[in-house]
């Protein structure tokens, strides 16, 4: 599986790489902040929102610590996703966040 660190990650933003964000946290974690652009999937939910994932785009998936999003990627790994797992996830995050 790929990872990332969270200072990977602002180094792509602050090149203004096109990102692909999967926050795989539950409703009551995402209420503190996401990654901006971030789309939010509970884990719970991947496996029945599948088909919403576009196969010809790599996404970066986060949780709050990177074992849930580990979960997802081994999961979307095995359904022919390019995924690539944030380390630490969102409390090792310190970058912009957004409110939903």
């Amino acid at each position: 599986m790929k990872t990332m660190t969270t200072d990977e990650l602002l180094n792509l933003f602050d090149a203004n790489e096109d990102l692909n964000i999967i926050d795989v946290r539950e409703d009551f974690e995402v209420e503190h902040g996401m990654i901006p652009g971030a789309i939010h999937i509970p884990l719970g939910s991947i496996p029945e929102n599948v088909d919403e994932l576009d196969k010809s785009k790599a996404y970066i998936v986060v949780c709050k610590g990177g074992v849930r999003s580990a979960n997802a990627c081994e999961f979307l790994e095995a359904q022919g996703f390019d995924v690539t797992n944030l380390e630490g996830g969102m409390m090792a995050y310190d970058g912009e966040l957004e409110f939903k």
